[in-house]
């Protein structure tokens, strides 16, 4: 019986890769463009999946959505992506339901993130609810969980401080050319990419560091002249990128491409050279490492620099799971309603049936009927009977799906798709 109604009913799932065990190579597999997520979403549409969002960041894949078998959102994942199932196999997580909804509450507020307390998730997470919600494949339960996300991510932004201090990957990609890089103020530095995070980078190197000796390339050159207004640095031509590269002895790569855009081909160098490379997939050719005098250093590397703001943000872990569980707990007991609903109206309308044939029954057998006494008392028991139903079906202790199904069963009712 449980395999029937599984069938019947889809199951939510959350399918992905994360940091957590998949390295920069691996998620630059599955990284996903907006072509690519675009492609995905129609092909979900394509072979039935109603409801389903999906997110690509530097530190993260995933699809969060409603299948049969989760295998249906693996396949979307990797033919729409470089990664193969075998990849997806070894670094991947499948959560359903309840872990499901877990994994997207601790995701959209940061808990789950590289750097704690990091809230551009929940941006991404917007976006990509807004997109799905375009292509009508957002139904009522994936619309008000993620809403209550962004309710929790607000609520935790606003009355914690674990997104306190500054400590990001920009950041922490400021710290370490700083603890490494001598007399930064007389160095030139490069920006090859205008991605966020490289945009932040140099955001933080301008407060520290004289304008004139930042230069900007990007290939689009449009973007890196906006950044270079506001922030008053050099914009060069893509097609001068070799001779930048042999002045620099600073480059931050933030590009997103899909292959390496810098390698040791490119680099003919007369002195030491650190190159940060923030790009998911990486865009720096590991390569570039047989050149005597280059440092490569990627943003995983940087992610794990740890300081006295992270270590004061993890302080404030527990407020922030409260505030989730409470909103949390206030979702649940919305789906577990929306859930038994369709089976007490159901119920109701199955009582009301039997109500009407007994008092059909009894008008005929009876002369001195009294029609209107036993509407009254008839309505008043069957309104007294699906409310213990219901009473029961709301108590936290209670198999809902086990007791749907025996209720059903019972009374032989039809319910309509929950």
């Amino acid at each position: 019986m449980e395999n029937n109604t599984f069938a019947k009913h889809p199951t939510f799932y959350a399918v992905g890769l994360s940091y957590k065990k998949a390295d920069a190579e691996m998620r630059g597999k599955f990284s996903l463009d907006e072509q690519a997520k675009t492609n995905l979403l129609h092909q979900a549409k394509a072979e039935g999946i109603d409801s389903l969002i999906v997110t690509s960041t530097c530190n993260r894949t995933e699809i969060y959505g409603f299948a049969q078998h989760p295998f249906q959102l693996i396949k979307l994942l990797c033919e729409n992506s470089q990664g193969t199932v075998e990849d997806f196999q070894k670094v991947a997580f499948v959560y359903k339901n309840s872990e499901a909804i877990n994994h997207m509450f601790r995701v959209g507020t940061g808990l789950d993130s590289q750097i704690l307390g990091d809230f551009e998730i929940i941006s991404q997470l917007k976006n990509a609810f807004v997109i799905s919600k375009e292509l009508n494949l957002v139904n009522a339960f994936l619309e008000r969980l993620v809403n209550a996300v962004i309710q929790a991510s607000k609520k935790i932004k606003n009355e914690t401080e674990i997104s306190s201090g500054a400590t990001s990957v920009s950041f922490a990609s400021v710290q370490y050319i700083f603890k490494n890089v001598e007399d930064i103020a007389s160095k030139n530095i490069l920006l090859f990419g205008t991605g966020k995070i490289g945009r932040n980078t140099c955001e933080n190197l301008v407060k520290h560091t004289k304008h004139e000796q930042i230069t900007l390339i990007n290939r689009t050159k449009e973007k890196a002249e906006k950044l270079a207004k506001k922030l008053d640095v050099i914009v060069k031509d893509y097609t001068d990128l070799q001779i930048e590269l042999q002045k620099a002895d600073v480059v931050v790569v933030a590009t997103g491409a899909q292959n390496p855009t810098v390698d040791k081909a490119i680099l003919n160098l007369k002195k030491p050279l650190l190159i940060l490379d923030l790009s998911i997939p990486k865009n720096v050719n590991e390569n570039v490492r047989d050149i005597e005098g280059v440092t490569l250093v990627h943003m995983d590397e940087l992610s794990q620099i740890t300081d006295e703001t992270l270590e004061n943000r993890k302080k404030h872990i527990p407020a922030a799971e409260a505030i989730i569980e409470e909103i949390k707990d206030e979702f649940m007991a919305w789906t577990k309603q929306r859930k038994f609903a369709p089976t007490i109206h159901a119920l109701k309308a199955k009582l009301n049936t039997i109500k009407e044939g007994e008092l059909n029954f009894q008008r005929k057998k009876l002369a001195n009927f009294d029609e209107e006494q036993a509407e009254l008392i008839t309505a008043r028991i069957i309104q007294k009977i699906t409310n213990h139903f219901a009473n029961h079906l709301k108590d936290d202790e209670t198999m809902v799906d086990e007791s749907i199904e025996w209720i059903e069963k019972i009374f032989q009712l039809e319910t309509v798709s929950k």
